[in-house]
């Protein structure tokens, strides 16, 4: 993997990137479609082409499960087995296990947990994950990391900080003696985690850094603190991580989310929000979320976003949507669903432009006045 910084904004810290890798170059910032599953919900992989998506996520956690990552391995890895040719990263599944499970225990070697399919027993060692992606043939892979809950005491984020660096240092041990399986290099990313302890994520990346791993996410956000606390905390990672390294800011988020962490220096995001929301009636606009289950929708004859030049906004009406919805048409899964992904696809390549302009600031404060509804 290479990663090339093109441009930095004048005034801000945003910046513009290519990221190489053997499927292919992203050009960030960029937004990851989640397929958690190897796929992503109601869309097939030419879908994601022609909304311009460079990158998939995928989850080291499912795909262990089901169908078992040694299914994929004997496909030929995760491209092979679903027709994505293009990159894809992997999350190690840490956050899943946290997060679906109530019977999980922290050990000083991993996490043991329960299967939340059929409640059997498993157990993830760094070494162990970082096997999985080997067998999953992921482009990005990266390392177990505690996921600590907000809110946690000081000193519980303190011991958890130390662990997910100590399983770093192992799972860069395990990554440099197993070699990739499927014909393409891998690139390992650390985690820096820390909650909104200052200190701790300063602790944290520091000690990553030294490792000097090919790219760093930051996680543990976006779980429950103030907004306001996942961007100072986003700021104070990125001011400590190399410039000529990724950075990537785990499961964030809405489109002003995603704008206050590029002016902060981040490449890379994911989230399931554009295609979740979407399954649930909601479309991303210029002007705004909207429902399309509103009756006011009812007989409207104008497309989602006057602005958007998507599929679905170039050939149907509200008023059709929300018939699909209210008769729960599954068409309306994939329509929503791909305008969402369109819409976010579109901001990542707005905001890249601003930047090669040294225009991000105004871009932003252009984007979020008509965003907000401020403006007309």
């Amino acid at each position: 993997m290479q990663f090339q910084l093109v441009r930095k904004d004048k005034g801000t810290g945003a910046r513009a990137a290519i990221l190489k890798t053997d499927h292919g170059e992203i050009r960030t910032p960029v937004f990851m479609p989640v397929g958690t599953q190897a796929a992503v919900k109601a869309l097939s992989p030419q879908d994601l082409s022609e909304i311009r998506a460079q990158i998939m996520l995928s989850n080291t956690y499912h795909l262990y499960l089901r169908p078992g990552s040694d299914v994929v391995r004997r496909a030929g890895g995760v491209q092979r087995f679903n027709g994505w040719h293009k990159p894809i990263l992997t999350d190690s599944g840490g956050f899943q296990i946290f997060s679906l499970n109530d019977l999980n225990k922290v050990t000083p070697d991993g996490l043991q947990f329960r299967s939340h399919l059929d409640g059997s027993q498993h157990f993830f060692s760094p070494q162990k994950v970082v096997q999985i992606q080997r067998d999953l043939g992921s482009d990005i892979m990266m390392v177990l990391d505690e996921c600590v809950p907000f809110p946690a005491e000081f000193s519980y984020v303190r011991k958890s900080i130390r662990r997910t660096a100590a399983w770093a240092r192992t799972s860069m041990t395990e990554f440099q003696q197993a070699p990739p399986l499927h014909g393409h290099s891998q690139a390992l990313f650390a985690i820096v985690q820390g909650g909104v302890y200052p200190d701790l994520r300063r602790e944290c990346t520091a000690q990553l850094v030294d490792m000097d791993f090919p790219g760093y996410a930051i996680g543990g956000l976006s779980v429950g603190e103030p907004k306001e606390a996942m961007y100072e905390m986003t700021g104070i990672v990125t001011e400590r991580l190399p410039e000529q390294k990724p950075r990537y800011l785990m499961g964030v988020g809405k489109p002003d989310d995603l704008l206050n962490a590029i002016e902060r220096g981040i490449d890379m995001f994911d989230c399931i929000i554009p295609t979740r929301n979407g399954r649930n009636g909601q479309a991303f606009t210029a002007a705004g979320p909207l429902n399309i289950k509103n009756v006011a929708h009812k007989d409207s004859a104008e497309p989602l976003d006057s602005e958007c030049d998507c599929y679905t906004c170039t050939h149907f009406t509200r008023s059709y949507l929300r018939h699909l919805y209210v008769a729960k048409e599954l068409l309306i899964l994939k329509l929503l669903s791909f305008h969402n992904l369109y819409f976010y696809m579109s901001l990542m390549e707005r905001a890249r432009k601003a930047i090669l302009h040294n225009r991000f600031a105004e871009f932003k404060k252009q984007f979020l006045s008509r965003y907000h509804n401020d403006q007309p």
